[in-house]
């Protein structure tokens, strides 16, 4: 059988797909690299000069712009999206991390993606580590490990008052007319999370002090069955 050639100056569809993914790779790069300018022009549009950081002033500066309270929980949540370190700052490589996750590379574009950011972080899957990224978020000393109880309470309501809106709220009660505990660990702050989610409510009928609680949690449950009967 006779062998059919390939014309002259015919192109190979090797090479044609190549040079299309050639092409393609080339216009995503150059894309990426004009988005990440706009991420940058836009942190420094807002970070204090002197430190090269957004401090404080500069986050409020924000809020106002996305048009979004400053102590709104999504501002604590874009916070652990960009796996901020230090409370009430944002370094440059935080916000790119930020920012190239939500695909925003304006303000505008920011505040749209805030209700899904809200959805990514209230999956059950992510909410765990959200809720221990807020307390180690709020450690604004070095070597620090504990928060104080009016501190806690306001993280509480921000945090998990939406979700669990009886179960705050008698908690926060309880740390406020309460002597013993002055500060609150990580191992109190996850137990309260834990027993929101596992302890029927408010009839607290399935709670085994006999079960690894924090002790704070068995005053707890103590003083509620006193209060309530």
């Amino acid at each position: 059988m006779r062998r059919t050639t390939r014309k002259t100056g015919q192109p190979n569809s090797t090479s044609v797909n190549s040079s299309a993914v050639d092409l393609f790779r080339s216009a995503s790069s150059k894309a990426s690299t004009k988005e990440l300018e706009r991420i940058n022009i836009l942190f420094y549009s807002y970070a204090n000069a002197s430190s090269g950081l957004i401090d404080p002033e500069g986050i409020e500066t924000l809020c106002s712009d996305m048009e979004v309270d400053h102590t709104d929980v999504r501002i604590l949540m874009l916070a652990w999206k960009m796996k901020a370190e230090k409370q009430g700052y944002f370094n440059l490589e935080e916000w790119r991390r930020g920012l190239k996750s939500l695909k925003a590379d304006t303000v505008s574009k920011l505040k749209k993606a805030l209700p899904d950011l809200e959805k990514e972080v209230r999956r059950p899957s992510n909410f765990v580590d959200f809720y221990s990224y807020a307390f180690r978020y709020c450690l604004t000393e070095e070597k620090q490990k504990s928060i104080d109880i009016e501190s806690i309470c306001e993280l509480l309501n921000l945090v998990l008052g939406s979700q669990f809106h009886a179960q705050v709220n008698s908690f926060v009660e309880y740390l406020k007319i309460q002597s013993d505990y002055k500060v609150i660990n990580m191992d109190q702050w996850m137990g309260f999370f834990r027993f929101c989610n596992e302890i029927s409510f408010p009839d607290l009928s399935n709670y085994d002090s006999e079960l690894a609680w924090p002790l704070i949690l068995d005053n707890f449950v103590e003083w509620l069955q006193a209060k309530q009967s």
